[in-house]
This record gives structure tokens, C-alpha cells and sequence, in this order.
């Protein structure tokens, strides 16, 4: 095998959070450097990739009949491969640009953060497209542990901590100690419900057809889980359904909050479940250090408040819930030892 310090003078070792919704990139020594969602836009009948990331996310819902913008994972696992490929191909040599000096001919290592309920087919899926894609040694670990250790966990304590994260297409659920996972509930149950909950909302109240987009800028703009303290309000852009014309409309956090909470009672009601198989010893830990939240999720407002009331726990969101993963990701790269105790798969490819 080859001195990994000599590898290293050559190329820049890569975490990814291989999000439904959005992908993160960070790399050892830079912390994270690449965000941009996980969308690809291909020509149908030519099978190319036209675009990739911020780009191809611009053209969904504004391409012609011969240009589909896809979000190629679906609920955190891959279903589209050759987009997947494509796509972490795309962000690992978007990385190599923006790093030309050191970068020569190396191969990266590439850690890449995936549901802790992912198969073992899903999970090869994974490794080979990263592979494909220019990884040298490609390995999986389950996004809930990356997401402790960027959020600062001591994960390795004998003291248990839990933590929630609340994707695009999954809420990851963990209880973990001594550097594994002890009880672990991953549903696909997030982000991405809570905006179709907004889309047939607005369908079935106002009788007016929104697009997937539209539902997550509302539930960015005014969206909470718990009453406010100055509700807000925001405006509604779509088709009427009747008429077939645009309208616009104005609709209440209020009206938000009652669209969403059924998604939100499934989260908690996950959490829930993850607490009654835990151990007594871990819960008496939870009361003292909380339960830490992260993920998109974890910007809804007042998701703290509404945790905490169902789950009857603190709950800390972290300092920068978004990319909790991704920092857990570049934070192994350093730490090779603990990745290979805590990885969910590795293969090596020098």
C-alpha cells in the first residue's frame, strides 16, 4: 500500500452529506466549501447531463418537453444511479478546481454520510458510484454518527446522547454511546413531506396547484411548529384550479403550522418510539444533556418548543444544524482510526 502522507501532499481528501434535498462538501483542512442542492438536469432523449447542483435546480419546472431537472436520490437512498454518479463526479472535481496547487494526480479519500437504515445494496450503490466518480478509497458511515461528531458529541463517552436529524427525504433518529449507535429509528419522514403537506394544502383549501418549490419558500418564509409570538405572513403564487389563470394569494403561519403539523406529530411520534427502547441509564443522560437537533429541519421555527413539549426533554439545536453532517464527514478525515471503527462499509481502491 502506498504512504498515505504521501498521498496526502497530492490530493485533498473529501467528506460528503449526500443529502435528498441538498449536498454538502467539505474537505479536510477547508471545512466546508461546496453547498448547492441535489438536482440534476438531463437531456431525456440524449441521456446527457446538462447540469448539475444550483444550475440544474433553476431549469425544475422551466425546462422543455426533452430536459428533465431530477432530484436522483429519493427518501436519502439512491434511485437514479447514473445522475448520483454524475453528481458527486461533478462537486469532486468542482473540488479539484478550486484547489488546483496541490492537486495533481491523487485520487481523494471520499467519506460519505448515509441513512442509518440504508441496505447493503444501497450502501454499495453508494461506494460505487463515489468510485466511478474518482474516489481512491470510498467509505459509508451512517449520517446520525457524522452528525454527533460534527456537532461536537463526545460519542465515545459512556454516557448516552441522542440525536435528531430532520433531512429532505429522512429524519434520522439515534441513541449513542461507547461509539456506536444503541437504538437507532430512521423514517422517511421530513423536509420533503412537510412541503407536499403545504402543496395539498394549498390545493384543497384554496383550490390552487403550487409547485414543490413554491411550498418550500413558504415553509422557509413563514413556516413554524409552534404558535408565535407575531405570526406572520407570506404570499401564494400559483394556477387556479377553476379558471386555469395565475393567482395570487396571502396565507398565516397559522395556516402553515395546521398544514404541517400531521408530518411533525410523525417526527416526534419516531422520536417517541426511539425513547421507549432506550435504556433507563441513557434517558436519566438525555435529561441532563438534551437531545441535539439537526438538519434543515432543525431551522423550522419553534421545532425546539415542540419537541420538547412532546418529547418532555431539552432539546438543543445546533449552532449550525445544516451542516452537521458534512463537518462529522471532515472531521473522520483526520481521524482515520475512529472511521474505521464506526464506518458502515469501506473498500479500498489503490
Amino acid at each position: 500500500m502506498s504512504n498515505p502522507s504521501i498521498w496526502n501532499l497530492f490530493t485533498h481528501d473529501v467528506g460528503i452529506d449526500l443529502g435528498t434535498a441538498n449536498t454538502m462538501v467539505a474537505v479536510k483542512g477547508h471545512g466546508i466549501v461546496i453547498s448547492e442542492p441535489s438536482v440534476v438536469a438531463v437531456n431525456k432523449n440524449t441521456k446527457q447531463i446538462l447540469a448539475v447542483g444550483a444550475e440544474a435546480k433553476r431549469m425544475i419546472g422551466r425546462t422543455p418537453a426533452n430536459i428533465v431537472a431530477v432530484r436522483p436520490l429519493r427518501d436519502g437512498v439512491i434511485s437514479d444511479f447514473d445522475s448520483t454518479e454524475a453528481m458527486i463526479r461533478y462537486f469532486i472535481r468542482k473540488v479539484h478546481k478550486d484547489f488546483p496547487k496541490l492537486f495533481t494526480f491523487a485520487k481523494p479519500r471520499v467519506v460519505i454520510g448515509v441513512p442509518s437504515n440504508i441496505t447493503e445494496v444501497e450502501g454499495k450503490a453508494v461506494i460505487d458510484a463515489a468510485v466511478t466518480a474518482g474516489a481512491r478509497r470510498a467509505y459509508i458511515i451512517e449520517e446520525p454518527m457524522a452528525a454527533a461528531i460534527g456537532a461536537k458529541i463526545p460519542i465515545e463517552d459512556a454516557a448516552g446522547s441522542m440525536i435528531i436529524d430532520i433531512g429532505g427525504g429522512t429524519t434520522d433518529i439515534a441513541i449513542i454511546s461507547l461509539g456506536g449507535i444503541v437504538v437507532d429509528n430512521t423514517v422517511r419522514i421530513a423536509g420533503d413531506e412537510i412541503d407536499q403537506e403545504i402543496v395539498n394544502y394549498a390545493r384543497h383549501k384554496y383550490n390552487v396547484a403550487i409547485g414543490d418549490k413554491q411550498a418550500e419558500d413558504i415553509k422557509i418564509a413563514i413556516g413554524s411548529a409552534y404558535s408565535m409570538r407575531k405570526e406572520k405572513e407570506a404570499q401564494l403564487k400559483g394556477r387556479d384550479l377553476v379558471s386555469g389563470l395565475p393567482k395570487v394569494m396571502t396565507v398565516s403561519s397559522v395556516e402553515i403550522r395546521e398544514a404541517i403539523v400531521k408530518v411533525l406529530d410523525k417526527i416526534a411520534e419516531a422520536a417517541r418510539e426511539a425513547l421507549e427502547q432506550t435504556p433507563p441509564e441513557i434517558l436519566s443522560d438525555l435529561l441532563e444533556r438534551g437531545i441535539t437537533l439537526v438538519g434543515g429541519g432543525a431551522l423550522l421555527d419553534g421545532i425546539d418548543k415542540y419537541l420538547e413539549e412532546k418529547l418532555r426533554t431539552p432539546i438543543i439545536i445546533d449552532e449550525d444544524p445544516m451542516s452537521a453532517v458534512a463537518r462529522g464527514t471532515s472531521t473522520l478525515l483526520s481521524e482515520i482510526d475512529l472511521l474505521e471503527r464506526i464506518q458502515v462499509k469501506g473498500e479500498e481502491f489503490i
